[in-house]
C-alpha cells in the first residue's frame, strides 16, 4: 500500500502596521493588500481543495484572494492564532521581545510574563494540523498563518525550524510542505518577490 502525499501551503501574512492592543482585528496594509492579490496568482495552477486559517484579520485577508478564485469559504481555527512571547497587557522593547524569541526556540518552556512558550503554542496548534492532514489527506490545503506560530508548527517536525529561519521570513511568504504518513518529507519556498521584513 502506497503513502499518500499531503500538501500543506503556510502563508504567512502581508505587511501589516503592528498597533498594541489590535493583534486580532489589524488588518493588512494597501501594499499588503496588493501582496495578497500576488499570494493568489501562486495558487493559480493548484488545485486547492481548503483553504484555514488564524481567526487574526490580516492572515485572513492575506488568503482571501486564494479563497476567493477556488471558491472555498475559509475556515478560522483560535488554535492557529500568533504566538505571543509576552502577556498582551503590557508592551515590551523589541530587543527584548527579540531575545525572547530567540531563547524560547532553545528552552521551549520559555516566555515572558503572561506570554506563550514554545511547547504550549505546540500543544495547541499541532492537534490542529494533524486534524487537517487526517481531514485533507492526498489533498492541497492553504493556511493563513504568523511568522511566528508557522515556525514553532515547523519546528514541531524539524528543529532546523527555529530563531534563524523566523528571523529571515518575509510578509507575506509561502512555505509548501509535504507530508506522507504524518511526517513531514519535504519544506520548499514558493515566494520569491523580495520584501524584507522591518
Amino acid at each position: 500500500m502506497t503513502s499518500t502525499e499531503t500538501h500543506i501551503y503556510m502563508v504567512r501574512h502581508a505587511e501589516s502596521i503592528y498597533i498594541h492592543g489590535e493583534e486580532r482585528s489589524r488588518g493588512l496594509t494597501e501594499k499588503g493588500l496588493e501582496y495578497a492579490k500576488c499570494v493568489a496568482n501562486v495558487f493559480a495552477d493548484i488545485k486547492v481543495d481548503a483553504v484555514v486559517s488564524s481567526p487574526y484579520r490580516r492572515a485572513i485577508q492575506t488568503v482571501q484572494y486564494v479563497a476567493d478564485q477556488n471558491r472555498l469559504p475559509i475556515d478560522e481555527y483560535e488554535n492557529l492564532r500568533e504566538r505571543l512571547i509576552k502577556g498582551p497587557l503590557y508592551e515590551e522593547k523589541w530587543e527584548v521581545i527579540l531575545q525572547a524569541i530567540k531563547k524560547s526556540f532553545d528552552d521551549k518552556d520559555y516566555s515572558l510574563h503572561g506570554g506563550e512558550s514554545t511547547k504550549q503554542a505546540q500543544e495547541r496548534s499541532i492537534p490542529v494540523l494533524e486534524l487537517l492532514l487526517e481531514q485533507y489527506a492526498g489533498k492541497h490545503v492553504v493556511i493563513g498563518t504568523h511568522g511566528n506560530i508557522m515556525t514553532i508548527m515547523m519546528n514541531y517536525y524539524d528543529s532546523n525550524y527555529g530563531f534563524r529561519f523566523w528571523k529571515q521570513t518575509t510578509m507575506p511568504d509561502i512555505y509548501h510542505l509535504i507530508f506522507r504518513d504524518m511526517k513531514l518529507t519535504k519544506v520548499e519556498r514558493m515566494w520569491n518577490t523580495p520584501i524584507h521584513q522591518e
